[in-house]
């Protein structure tokens, strides 16, 4: 079992490196998506596939996931 304070850093280190611009599919990266469906732009499915290729390209473009970030890779 995974205590409180291991958590709480995990979530930390996530939030810097996101502030930093290290994660390709960012929080903000995925409310632009979002918000992107919410305005017809785009279709659910359309965002999806391309939040698949944003994090299949994160490496090649010296970045990292929100998962990779989180823990700790």
């Amino acid at each position: 079992m995974r205590d409180f304070w291991a958590t709480q850093r995990k979530k930390i280190f996530l939030q810097q490196a996101e502030d930093e611009g290290r994660v390709s599919d960012s929080l903000t990266v995925r409310l632009e998506l979002m918000r992107q469906v919410e305005s017809g732009e785009k279709t659910l499915e359309e965002v999806q596939s391309e939040l698949k290729r944003i994090k299949r390209d994160a490496k090649k473009n010296g970045k990292v996931t929100r998962s990779q970030a989180y823990n700790g890779n």
